[in-house]
């Protein structure tokens, strides 16, 4: 069995990945964990992979790709992958399908974590880090006890780059720009389900297992 998760940056879907791969008997198959492995492994694709991370650029989807089937050769995927992170475009999708054919597997479901733009953006531009000792806090999750101060040391606290709204705001851009159309994809493959990802944690993950389940009754 073979499942895709799909879900917006601060969606959850990495909080909810790990257990619900384990819940099923699935390898958490993490895009990110992939690109670092294959790169510590020194081989060809690896290298080449590493040149475009060390220059910040996305990896082109055929390495991509390529990073993913070697994954999947391995004795560990052999009972199934829940993907996270991939596939990111529809090209990737199709070649995903073509693969797992030719090796006699199907994607059986595809879950996304739906969440409001306006609350992904309000998880993602809620952290704040100390300026002193670098302990990290979220309005929303974890708010210090004083605003605007450490509870650990008592420095100032401030909003990396990264963690500041108009980041968040782009970067919702780029992955709706590239991931709806992976929706509708999976949509027309009639494969999948969607997962209401504003509710506690407990919640989504008995959710997205029902969803799981759905598709593939005998997990």
């Amino acid at each position: 069995m073979d499942v895709v998760l799909l879900g917006a940056p601060g969606a959850g879907k990495g909080t909810q990945a790990t257990a619900v791969a384990r819940e099923v008997g699935l390898l958490h198959l993490a895009t990110g964990d992939m690109f670092r492995d294959v790169v510590a492994r020194d081989t060809p694709l690896g290298r080449e992979v590493r040149q475009y991370m060390e220059r910040g650029e996305l990896v082109p989807d055929e390495l991509t790709i390529q990073m993913v089937v070697e994954r999947l050769r391995e004795p560990d995927a052999a009972r199934g992958v829940l993907f996270d992170g991939f596939p990111r475009t529809v090209h990737q999708a199709v070649a995903l399908d073509e693969h797992l054919e030719r090796m006699g597997r199907l994607l059986e479901a595809a879950v996304y974590l739906r969440v409001r733009e306006e609350v992904l953006l309000d998880r993602l531009s809620g952290r704040w880090t100390c300026q002193s000792c670098q302990a990290t806090y979220h309005v929303l999750f974890q708010p210090p006890a004083r605003p605007g101060r450490c509870d650990r040391c008592g420095g100032a606290l401030y909003q990396r780059p990264d963690d500041q709204r108009e980041t968040a705001v782009r970067r919702l851009k780029v992955y709706f720009e590239h991931t709806l159309p992976v929706l509708e994809y999976y949509r027309g493959r009639g494969v999948l389900r969607e997962v209401n990802g504003e509710r506690d944690i407990a919640s989504v993950r008995a959710d997205l297992l029902r969803a799981i389940r759905q598709r593939v009754p005998q997990v």
